[in-house]
């Protein structure tokens, strides 16, 4: 062999162990970032500063892991564990993480919610600001996180889906700013506890009927707060119970891995080869991530101690994913004790800085209302000869972590105590500033594009014709559905006999075979899914019409609609 090639060979061997190695470090100091901001957050919580916290610790190197395989176009459906995957694909930051602790409503700290959320809830934007969609084919999208459990999965579907109708749709496969023929995965995570909801169970067999791209991450930790999972699932496992899902070569279904959440390299590999599958084949894959912890236990409501044995807290300390990656690490030579020192101290520098730099962003504004509140009570102090007011003062100076709300209220009680003695109108106008502010803050932007005009069309004249033939309700539905078809490429239609046979009011008659089985088609008996189908299809940029036969069923996608759409 030529040793010039021998030469050129071993150095891209040499190269390509450089940059495996610089990945991994990287990943891990993605994790122990993610782990130093959940320990500082549950404090932040403890101290006052925060009213509530529900971290991703005990989860960081599943995630690390996940991100490495989602791609520009691909979605993701989470929920409040999934801080660290936020981090590692680059929708968040740790400062945004503390903002949306603090529930800061600037939206140029907490972009995701401006303080609106539960914290851990992500997301990235879907349209600017003038309501046009982005480019998300070229984009890593981030759907907004929910808090009822598994609440979010019908969503993940119709995201799923949309790859399907972009692929096997021909007059789409222009719509490159939505979709790059339909190689988009959607990724969902989930709690092992979460499963138990019907949601879950809809969702799945919704997507192992339809094969679509959803790869689910159930993120198993052995329990549901404090109840475990034995009195959560069937033979205490989810990949157990769906094994009856399970595709093969005569039939539908899933592909089903089981990994040990805190062995890095088994669930790169695993990973790999399901979100590969899921990607081509279009067949939906489930990872069952056993073996997790929670090292600060559930949240900041309460603590693990109370409800696990003395051997099972052990047994987590021992098995924490982060130390067991960082074991891995050093046992293949990827990094020495030094370095590995060396990283954490400067990561646990640059957290704390996160810290306190959003603390500081956070409580300023806050801080500066405290003491122009002061000043102003302070003033109107001699003209109260109860001495109310001096007691509002001196507890607002004494409160060293005011809320919006501590400041609102001594203007206001000091309002209502000198009421009618002509000395109020400087408090009152600063009272009524702030509630003008708190209103742009905290009631702005309920719903979208809630202050543009309704546009009004009027008709040309002519059009209305009151002497025209007499039709039935049902032909003016269909023949209004056929010139929408015809017009708007992005429209689908779904539901209950919708396609087959038209709708069983034959709103649809005829339809689906001229426009296709791709755009108007059937589903089975699930309305919760059936919503979620249509809520994830737009938020991808389709147009879905998804129809419910008759009202009562509705009330099976109500918290799909009250949460999503």
């Amino acid at each position: 062999m030529d040793p010039n090639l021998i030469t050129d060979l071993q150095s891209a061997e040499a190269l390509s162990f450089e940059a495996f190695k610089t990945a991994v470090i990287n990943d891990y100091k993605i994790a122990f970032e993610s782990r130093q901001a959940s320990l500082l957050g549950r404090k932040e919580v403890l101290t006052g500063k925060a009213k509530f916290g529900i971290f991703g610790d005990g989860k960081e190197v599943p995630q690390v892991a996940m991100a490495k395989f989602f791609m520009p176009g691909d979605f993701c459906a989470g929920y409040y564990r999934d801080q660290t995957f936020a981090f590692a694909t680059g929708i968040a930051t740790i400062n945004e993480f503390f903002s949306q602790l603090y529930a800061d409503p600037n939206p140029n700290h907490d972009p995701h919610s401006a303080g609106r959320q539960m914290n851990s809830h992500f997301c990235s934007p879907f349209v600017d600001e003038e309501g046009e969609f982005l480019d998300l084919a070229n984009r890593k999208n981030l759907a907004a996180g929910i808090a009822p459990t598994a609440g979010h999965m019908p969503k993940a579907f119709g995201l799923a889906y949309a790859s399907k109708v972009y692929r096997n749709v021909s007059v789409l496969q222009n719509e490159t700013q939505f979709s790059k023929d339909g190689n988009e995965v959607c990724f969902a995570t989930i709690g092992d506890a979460s499963t138990s909801e019907g949601h879950f169970w809809e969702t799945m067999n919704a997507a192992s009927v339809s094969q679509v791209p959803l790869a689910v991450f159930v993120w198993d930790d052995g329990y549901g707060i404090s109840v475990p999972k034995e009195l959560q699932t069937v033979k205490a496992s989810i990949s157990e119970a769906l094994s009856g899902f399970e595709k093969s070569r005569t039939s539908n279904g899933i592909y089903i891995y089981k990994v040990k959440g805190w062995d890095y390299a088994q669930m790169c590999e695993a990973f790999e080869e399901g979100i590969t599958i899921a990607r081509n084949e279009h067949t939906p894959v489930l990872f069952h991530v056993e073996e997790l912890t929670q090292p600060q236990g559930h949240s900041t409501s309460g603590s693990h101690e109370r409800y696990k044995t003395p051997e099972r807290l052990q047994w987590e300390r021992e098995w924490d994913c982060l130390p067991k990656f960082r074991t891995w690490i050093l046992e293949n030579a990827l990094a020495s004790e030094q370095e590995m020192i060396s990283l954490e101290e400067s990561s646990r520098a640059y957290v704390m800085q996160c810290r306190q730099e959003t603390w500081k962003l956070y409580d300023g504004p806050i801080q500066e209302q405290k003491t122009k509140t002061l000043q102003l009570i302070s003033e109107l102090s001699a003209h109260d000869e109860t001495g109310r007011v001096e007691k509002f003062y001196q507890e607002l100076l004494s409160n060293t972590v005011p809320f919006r709300r501590d400041v609102m209220s001594a203007l206001k009680k000091t309002i209502s105590i000198l009421k009618g003695k002509n000395v109020t109108h400087a408090v009152e106008a600063y009272y009524e500033s702030l509630l003008t502010e708190s209103k742009t803050l905290f009631n702005s932007h309920l719903y979208f594009n809630e202050e543009a005009p309704f546009a009004v069309t009027e008709l040309p004249d002519g059009l209305i014709q009151h002497e025209g033939p007499a039709q039935n309700g049902y032909e003016i539905l269909n023949k209004y559905f056929d010139e929408l078809f015809a017009a708007n490429n992005k429209v689908v239609a779904f539901g209950e006999d919708l396609g087959k046979i038209g709708d069983v009011n034959q709103g649809f008659a005829g339809l689906q075979q001229k426009y296709g089985t791709s755009r108007i088609f059937d589903t089975g008996i699930r309305e919760l899914t059936i919503m979620g189908q249509g809520v994830g299809m737009a938020m991808r940029g389709l147009r879905p019409i998804a129809e419910i036969q008759y009202l009562d069923y509705l009330l099976f996608g109500l918290q799909i609609l009250s949460d999503d759409a």
